[in-house]
């Protein structure tokens, strides 16, 4: 069973960035395409990046594009996936979920101040 971790969560003022890391591990998260969805208060949760396997092949949403990254590190029977988000902004404040598969994590608190 997959175990992941989100960090890198925080308070950061707008037009700042911030990298998310997410650790998954359970010995077969290497074979997986990895996600970072978020929710605002409030909101339903909103797709915001993801990224195969092997990493080569990434998504980024409508909302977030040209402004966040998602890159990931396959190592041995852990896998870490990045978000780099860059010029956040208000609106981005919520709780951002990494997902493979059927897992999550708990989630990780990004607020960005105006």
């Amino acid at each position: 069973q997959e175990r992941l971790v989100e960090s890198g969560g925080g308070l950061v003022q707008a037009g700042g960035s911030l990298r998310l890391t997410c650790e998954a591990s359970g010995g077969t998260s290497s074979a997986f395409g990895m996600n970072w969805f978020r929710q605002a208060p409030g909101k339903g949760r909103e797709f915001v990046a993801s990224i195969n396997a092997n990493g080569d092949t990434t998504l980024v949403g409508d909302s977030v594009k040209g402004r966040f990254t998602i890159s990931r590190d396959n190592a041995g029977d852990k896998s870490f996936v990045y978000l780099q988000m860059s010029s956040l902004r208000t609106e981005g404040t919520a709780v951002y979920y990494c997902s493979a598969s059927d897992f999550w994590g708990p989630g990780t608190q990004v607020t960005v101040s105006s």
